[in-house]
C-alpha cells in the first residue's frame, strides 16, 4: 500500500480520512456513559458512606476527656461528679459530660461532641479535626458507664423533686449540711421551712433553682460521695432571700450561698443565689434580671474560676448600669471559711477572746 501523499493534500481534502492523521481532541469523547456514570455515583456514595462509618467509630472510641488531656488540661477531681468531670488549662474550663461523648464550657456557650472540641481547642476546620481526633484512636480515658438491668420509668423534673421528703431536724441531709458542712440548724431550721432543700439519696441534699417566676428548672445535688446536677434540669438560680432585696450575692454552689449566709447572719436587703457552677443562658437573663434592680455581689471563689465569673458579673452589671462589688472569701470559698470560722470557736482559747465577735467577710476589690 502506498502512503505518500502530495503535501497539502489533508487539507483540501477534508472529508478525507486517514489513520495516521491525528483529529483534534473532543470532550464529549470522554464523557461517561449512564453505566459508567451509575458505577462512578455508586463509588462515591460508598466513599461517603465510609467516612461517615469512620466517623462514627471515632466519635465512639475517642472521649473528650483524652482530648483535653492530650491539649494540656488536666482533670479537677475535687470538682468533678459522675456525670460532669471538670477539666482545667491555666484559666480554661471544659465540663466532659455523657460518659466522654460531650463537652461544655461553662463561660460561654460552646459546647458539642469530641469533633466539635478539637475544632474549639486547636481553631481548625471539621475535616482537620478528624486527624486530629483519628491521633488519638484507642485512648479511652472515660469509659461510659454500664447499664445494669432496665431502663427506669422517665419522671418530669417537678414529680422528681415532689417525691423527694422534705428536710428535717436530724434527718441524713440535715446531718451532712450541719456535721460535714458547718451550716448552723438556725440557718437549716429556715431552709426547710421555706422548701428549698430536699433530701436526696445516700444522705445528699438537693438545692432547688427557679426561675423569675418561681417555676422549678432543676436542682443542685450535693452529697458525702456525690455531686452533680439533675438529670433532665436546666439550671437557673438558687435562691436564699426576698424577691424585693436590694443586693445580691452570686456564688458558684449552694452550700456556699447558704455558708456565706451563715456568716453574714443573714441579712434582710440580701438576695443569696447560686448558679450551680454552670452558666446557662437561662442563668444569664435570671441574673441580668436581678441586676436592673439591685447591686450585683460576685461571691464567687477565690480561685482561677472564680475570678472568671466574677468578671462576667461585673460586665453584666457595666452593661446595665449597675452597682457591682466583688466579695472574696479568706478560704477558697465560703464553705470552707465557714469550717475554719467554726473550728476556730471550738477552740478553747478562742472561745475566751471571741466567741462573741462576729467577724465579717473582707471586700475585695471593686
Amino acid at each position: 500500500m502506498h502512503l505518500c501523499r502530495r503535501k497539502g493534500s489533508f487539507a483540501a481534502d477534508k472529508n478525507h480520512s486517514d489513520p495516521f492523521v491525528t483529529a483534534p481532541l473532543r470532550r464529549q469523547a470522554f464523557a461517561p456513559g449512564k453505566a459508567v456514570a451509575l458505577s462512578y455515583r455508586k463509588a462515591r456514595n460508598k466513599e461517603k458512606t465510609m467516612d461517615r462509618q469512620k466517623i462514627e467509630e471515632l466519635r465512639e472510641r475517642v472521649s473528650c476527656g483524652a482530648v483535653l488531656v492530650d491539649a494540656g488540661f488536666a482533670l479537677d477531681a475535687r470538682e468533678s461528679s459522675r456525670r460532669a468531670v471538670k477539666f482545667r488549662r491555666r484559666g480554661e474550663i471544659v465540663i466532659v459530660t455523657h460518659g466522654g461523648a460531650g463537652w461544655f464550657d461553662p463561660l460561654s456557650d460552646e459546647k458539642g461532641d469530641v469533633f466539635a472540641l478539637a475544632v474549639f481547642l486547636e481553631k481548625i476546620p471539621f475535616n482537620a479535626s478528624i486527624a486530629r481526633v483519628g491521633r488519638l484512636a484507642g485512648v479511652d480515658l472515660m469509659p461510659a458507664p454500664r447499664r445494669i438491668g432496665a431502663r427506669p420509668a422517665v419522671l418530669s423534673v417537678g414529680d422528681t423533686w415532689e417525691r423527694r421528703p422534705r428536710l428535717f431536724r436530724l434527718s441524713p441531709a440535715w446531718r451532712y449540711l450541719h456535721d460535714t458542712r458547718a451550716l448552723p440548724w438556725q440557718l437549716l431550721r429556715r431552709v426547710a421551712e421555706t422548701g428549698i432543700v430536699r433530701q436526696g439519696p445516700q444522705g445528699s441534699a438537693w438545692f432547688a433553682h427557679h426561675d423569675e417566676a418561681g417555676t422549678l428548672s432543676g436542682w443542685e445535688e450535693r452529697g458525702p460521695q456525690w455531686r452533680g446536677f439533675s438529670t433532665g434540669g436546666s439550671k437557673t438560680l438558687f435562691r436564699l432571700g426576698g424577691k424585693v432585696a436590694t443586693r445580691v450575692c452570686i456564688t458558684e454552689a449552694a452550700i456556699d450561698a447558704l455558708s456565706l449566709a451563715a456568716l453574714e447572719d443573714i441579712r434582710p436587703d440580701t438576695l443569696y443565689a447560686s448558679t450551680g457552677g454552670g452558666w446557662s443562658p437561662s442563668t444569664a437573663r435570671a441574673i441580668e434580671t436581678i441586676a436592673l434592680r439591685a447591686m450585683l455581689v460576685a461571691a464567687t471563689d477565690a480561685d482561677p474560676q472564680g475570678e472568671a465569673y466574677a468578671d462576667r458579673l461585673r460586665q453584666i452589671a457595666d452593661r446595665l448600669g449597675g452597682d457591682f462589688v466583688r466579695l472574696r472569701p479568706n478560704a477558697i470559698d465560703w464553705n470552707e471559711e465557714l469550717k475554719e470560722r467554726r473550728q476556730e470557736e471550738d477552740l478553747p482559747h478562742a472561745r475566751a477572746a471571741g466567741s462573741r465577735v462576729k467577724l465579717r467577710p473582707a471586700y475585695g476589690g471593686p
